[in-house]
């Protein structure tokens, strides 16, 4: 299998970690937690990858980063952030834990680039011991560059095992009209839009509807840009699937502080075991009584016995 576009500008750290390196800047990944709603409590159930530059061991914005990026170059340049991402989600995150990536839409213009895409993939995958299965692939809100290419995209991460998230729902490109076409697994609700329907009562009915219609299609949500108490408070009362915010937690550079959150999970984890196991017991005391109840009457090789 070819050698990935992103593996290529690729340096590894003592600890364990990758950087990437594009021209003057030193890229590394930040992860941000994505929480669930679970009876009342919230634990962590995957991380976004994020990318963060560095110049001369300076941070700088994604944002003037991505800008200095000519054209030509961005789809190598998303490539290489996305090899980040999993290389160190490998070394960083738990094993269990799902990661998001991003893929833009805008640069699926041929079968070729998705080809590259997909390969690219599945070489670091293999190269970072992740399984498919917790890799989210979230479709940006850019607009596609072939409809018909990114429908055979999204057609082949399924196949691969992966699942599929449409981002930022409400702006720009990432409308009704793109889920009801790609299927996705996920959807999530962009932080700004969001924020504004969770101002008002009408704007959390809203929400409401789109939470249950989406639910009712199979489809998990995840509201992101949750800044405050309140906001999280009405996110929950929307029936959100998911949600993500500084309210909850700041993206850490990888390797990251993440043992808090694993710690929660895991006592989940073997909270709902016990919890399961304490069933089965139960469910066994009471089996025990009814067999050997004097009053009661059962069926024994087919005559009624007692």
């Amino acid at each position: 299998m070819p050698r990935s576009i992103g593996l290529a500008h690729i340096a590894r750290q003592d600890d364990g970690t990758a950087v990437g390196i594009w021209g003057g800047y030193t890229l590394k990944s930040a992860f941000q937690p994505i929480f669930s709603f679970r009876e009342g409590r919230l634990l962590v159930t995957a991380y976004e990858g994020l990318i963060r530059p560095f110049r001369d061991e300076q941070p700088v914005g994604p944002g003037t980063f991505f800008s200095s990026i000519p054209e030509v170059d961005r789809f190598q340049v998303e490539t290489l952030a996305r090899t980040l991402h999993l290389l160190n989600a490998g070394v960083s995150l738990s094993e269990t834990a799902s990661l998001f990536v991003n893929f833009d839409p805008s640069h699926f213009v041929d079968a070729a680039s998705a080809a590259s895409a997909l390969r690219d993939v599945q070489v670091v995958l293999r190269d970072s011991g992740i399984t498919a299965e917790r890799v989210v692939c979230e479709i940006t809100e850019q607009e596609t560059g072939s409809d018909e290419t990114l429908l055979g995209f999204v057609q082949a991460l399924k196949g691969y095992g992966h699942r599929v998230a449409v981002d930022d729902y409400g702006a720009d490109s990432s409308d009704l009209r793109r889920i009801e076409a790609l299927g996705p697994d996920i959807v999530k609700f962009d932080g700004a839009w969001t924020g504004h329907l969770l101002a008002s009562a009408p704007g959390v009915a809203m929400l409401t509807e789109m939470v249950r219609a989406f639910s009712e299609k199979g489809i998990r949500t995840v509201f992101e840009g949750i800044e405050t108490g309140q906001q999280l408070e009405l996110a929950e009362s929307c029936g959100v699937s998911m949600v993500q915010g500084f309210a909850l937690a700041r993206p850490q550079l990888a390797p990251g502080a993440f043992k808090e959150f694993e710690a929660a999970r895991e006592s989940e984890r073997r909270r709902a075991l016990a919890g399961t196991a304490e069933r089965l017991e139960q469910g066994k005391a009471e089996k025990t009584r009814r067999d050997v109840s004097p009053n009661r009457s059962g069926r024994t090789f087919g005559r009624r016995g007692t």
